[in-house]
């Protein structure tokens, strides 16, 4: 890992058109609409649904990443996460995010310790620590 800080820039770019494209060094674009909620297409990804996914994806990578350095063997691991759009006091943002994860872990693999990592990479999740809303967990093994 390289030493803090680390720097991510993305640049978005419009016209007229409803899309906007995202832009990243050594990515594909990516094109956003407003959310269907918005008056939006909901054809492509919205700046919300970016925001749930990037806590479900870095739950995961966080989890794999614990996994490895613990020698965990597992064989799938799903997080569907709900993120809840509120106004509260004139202001709309994200007041919760629900995590739903399901782990099916190696027969024979240490069930407590699968359970320990599932929490932990909630805890330590770098982007839900950057966040303001209330974010819980529901875990358990699946076979």
């Amino acid at each position: 890992m390289e030493p803090f800080p680390h720097y991510y820039t993305v640049t978005g770019d419009a016209d007229e058109a409803e899309v906007v494209m995202l832009r990243s060094a050594g990515v594909p674009d990516l094109p956003t609409t407003p959310p269907r909620e918005f008056g939006g297409s909901g054809s492509e990804w919205s700046p919300e649904a970016l925001l749930v996914a990037a806590v479900a994806d870095c739950y995961i990578l966080t989890f794999k990443a614990l996994a490895k350095a613990s020698k965990l063997e597992w064989r799938t691991l799903s997080c569907e996460t709900r993120g809840t759009l509120e106004r509260i006091e004139k202001i709309t943002r994200f007041t919760t995010f629900d995590l739903d994860v399901q782990l099916q872990i190696a027969e024979g693999a240490n069930e407590s310790m699968a359970e320990r990592l599932m929490a932990k990479a909630k805890e330590v999740c770098l982007i839900t620590n950057s966040l303001t809303a209330q974010c819980t967990l529901t875990a358990r093994l699946v076979e």
